[in-house]
């Protein structure tokens, strides 16, 4: 059976939101911050 179409962009636009929040984070880590605090960010913007 064939997707509808927005069922799949709908998934792949999580995906790609998915990628850049983890590109934030390593980038935040070549920065410096320590894995504690990135831990402690991930759990207050609600772990999305």
């Amino acid at each position: 059976m064939i997707k509808p179409f927005f069922l799949s962009q709908k998934t792949a636009d999580a995906m790609q939101r998915t990628q850049a929040g983890k590109a934030g984070y390593i980038l935040l880590w070549l920065l410096g911050v320590p894995i504690p605090i990135l831990f402690l960010i991930y759990l207050l913007r609600g772990c999305s």
